[in-house]
């Protein structure tokens, strides 16, 4: 599932791309927008701003209509010419937002709704979002009071709970955690305050290091993100995707386990990350 640093990129670039410009076609094959779209035709709005709320992306269009969409596992935006050859089959589309000078397409995007601008802060999915932690204005002191209202969920899992913090995934996660050697499968309430802080600004700075402004491809995020400001490709994350390779730190090989409903992996060192 794409990151908060993945979703906030492709947000900057369909922004890049769209921003001012006016829609001279709108297709879809998901009868919810299609409606939308007979109802008040996309075509002639104008796209006013695309941003990205935690991994939820947000294209407004005047009259005050906003679409949200969120990848889940394999959803992408891409963006294209007029006339240019798509890299993905045309079965794939969900979406598509043409413009004079650039068409921006979304391929098997599984969620997807047109908002009424005015509801955007009433929004069960958004409303609820925990602190984005690539917010310019984080309150650090709001995502440690929601950490703080579960004291015996499992840091791995709080992590990852959008309505704590907003951005963190799978390798974050893993990557995090290890960078503050807590074990993963602590609870919060046996973590202190400066622990539960170091969390969030280590995600804040490993978030905010992939998304500098030379970033800038036009699809969802698929390079290599880096965590350890290491040059060789290979040596870019401490822990994610190495189980039972040795530490980097202290040698000792990487301790993989499946857990939660959707039996994510999470990775550490047991020596780095044992709690002491």
């Amino acid at each position: 599932m794409p990151e908060g640093d993945t979703i906030f990129r492709t947000a900057r670039t369909l922004h890049r791309a769209l921003a001012g410009r006016t829609v001279t076609r709108f297709e879809t094959v998901l009868p919810q927008l299609a409606r939308v779209d007979d109802d008040a035709p996309l075509a002639g709005r104008t796209v006013e701003r695309v941003s990205s709320a935690g991994k939820h992306l947000l294209v407004q269009f005047s009259g005050e209509l906003v679409l949200r969409t969120h990848m889940r596992m394999s959803g992408s935006w891409h963006i294209y010419r007029p006339g240019e050859r798509w890299r993905r089959s045309r079965r794939d589309m969900r979406i598509a937002v043409y413009t004079a000078k650039f068409d921006a397409v979304a391929f098997n995007v599984p969620v997807a709704e047109f908002i009424p601008a005015r509801e955007i802060d009433r929004h069960d999915e958004l409303r609820t979002l925990g602190p984005d932690l690539l917010a310019e204005d984080l309150d650090a002191a709001e995502a440690l009071r929601r950490f703080r209202e579960r004291p015996t969920l499992p840091i791995v899992d709080a992590v990852l709970n959008q309505r704590i913090v907003a951005g963190i995934g799978n390798v974050y996660k893993s990557e995090v955690l290890f960078a503050c050697r807590i074990d993963p499968f602590a609870t919060v309430e046996s973590l202190s305050e400066a622990q539960l802080t170091a969390i969030i600004e280590t995600a804040r700075k490993f978030l905010r290091a992939n998304v500098g402004a030379g970033l800038t491809a036009m699809t969802t995020y698929t390079g290599y993100r880096r965590t350890t400001r290491r040059g060789n490709p290979s040596d870019r994350l401490w822990v994610y995707g190495r189980g039972g390779k040795p530490c980097r730190r202290c040698d000792t090989p990487i301790a993989m386990r499946k857990h939660g409903d959707d039996a994510r992996l999470t990775y550490w060192c047991p020596a780095c990350q044992a709690g002491r």
